[in-house]
């Protein structure tokens, strides 16, 4: 992740040394300077006539926005501007007023981001990683959650926002994000993001379409109806979700593990018809303490128990909480506890999720990388750590210290 600046350039004069400034090593080194352009182009977000903020600078400053949220625009963009010169190679852009940068913004739009983070993103665990596998199958974790926006017209009116009591309206529109995770590394390496009046099971269709084989999926029962079963297992991917209380598969044959295969159909009359789907059930309930919702079904179409027994996929099932852990660390400690995102139109506020998501996705390489050199279990590294490193600045992974997470 070494940078090598142009032959002949010498570093800008600056107050602030390259260590000093927003860690543009590691962002240049997951998210190349080449790629950035190729994703632009593509797009046709590539500026017609030199401006003081080129759309490079810009897409790594909409990354930058997240990884030090509280900042503004101007001081983001002077940590950024002396350390994107060094990388590239190039001078440094001049710092432009916090309208020019609202306006760069605009002309560079969310699609750059969207499809830098989907052609970088992807799963980091390796065969063998402790809790990132099951019977040789990628551990994965698919959920939703929402995002406070900026208060504007346009935003209400794109994104909506929740009732609360009385019919009264909450004090900000939502933005609604679908994740699959990979449970052993916590990489957010797939979401669809929409309005919060696109229902989580609706949202959930696009990601459940990019499912492939050699997964292991697990999810909640908000996800487990019919519909978006058959839709998942039409990918090839295996399943482990908590079935619904009114799914009422039928019993086939009792297993020695104490599961069951059963046959699953949808519910009303299209199940009179419905070719039926295998699956196997497993039924358990788990000691901790609470009088209610303790018990718990289990669907999966991993229906060999020589391949995961009823006792492997408990505690395999255990690990889709690391994707509310994921959302933690974004809505939390990246973001900020209650904040707000800050754009006002719709298309900035994907721009600024998507910035979100490709800062997660490189603090958490970041951190594998960093626990594979030590080599420690990665639930071992701390992301808040690692957050702090990052906003610290490093410029290669060979350089930080694993005993400083």
């Amino acid at each position: 992740m070494g940078v090598v600046p142009r032959a002949g350039w010498k570093k800008p004069e600056s107050e602030r040394r390259l260590s000093d400034l927003v860690s543009v090593g590691l962002l240049a080194a997951v998210f190349p300077p080449a790629l950035v352009d190729e994703v632009i182009a593509e797009a046709g977000r590539t500026e017609q006539r030199n401006r003081s903020l080129p759309a490079r600078v810009v897409a790594y400053f909409a990354v930058g926005m997240a990884l030090h949220s509280e900042g503004s625009y101007e001081d983001v963009l002077a940590l950024l501007s002396d350390g994107l010169g060094w990388v590239a190679g190039e001078e440094p852009v001049k710092l432009p007023s916090k309208s020019a940068i609202f306006q760069a913004r605009e002309r560079l739009g969310a699609e750059p981001l969207r499809a830098l983070f989907a052609r970088v993103a992807g799963p980091l665990a390796e065969p063998g990683a402790p809790g990132a596998w099951l019977a040789g199958r990628r551990l994965v974790a698919i959920d939703g959650t929402c995002l406070d926006v900026a208060d504007s017209a346009a935003n209400d009116e794109w994104f909506g926002r929740p009732g609360v009591n009385k019919g009264e309206r909450a004090a900000f529109p939502q933005a609604r994000v679908v994740a699959v995770a990979e449970c052993g590394s916590h990489a957010v390496f797939d979401v669809a993001v929409g309005a919060y009046t696109t229902p989580e099971n609706t949202l959930a269709r696009e990601v459940i379409d990019r499912l492939e084989p050699g997964m292991v999926v697990l999810a909640d029962r908000g996800f487990c109806g019919f519909p978006l079963w058959s839709r998942a297992i039409a990918t090839g991917a295996d399943l482990l979700w908590r079935a619904m209380p009114n799914m009422k598969p039928r019993h086939l044959e009792t297993l020695a593990d104490g599961s069951w295969l059963a046959e699953l159909r949808p519910s009303g009359s299209a199940g009179r018809t419905a070719e039926p789907l295998l699956i196997r059930v497993l039924d358990y309930e788990i000691d901790d303490g609470r009088p209610n919702d303790n018990a718990y079904r289990l669907f999966t179409t991993i229906v060999d128990p020589t391949e995961a027994s009823a006792e492997e996929l408990a505690y395999a099932y255990a690990q889709r909480w690391e994707i509310e852990a994921v959302f933690d660390e974004l809505k939390v400690h990246q973001r900020g506890a209650r904040a707000v995102l800050r754009s006002k139109s719709p298309e900035l506020v994907l721009q600024e999720i998507y910035g979100h998501l490709c800062c997660h996705y490189a603090i958490r390489t970041l951190m594998w990388e960093a626990a594979g050199h030590a080599h420690v279990d990665p639930d071992r590294v701390s992301f808040v750590a690692a957050l702090r490193i990052a906003r610290r600045s490093i410029t290669a992974a060979r350089d930080f210290s694993p005993s400083g997470f």
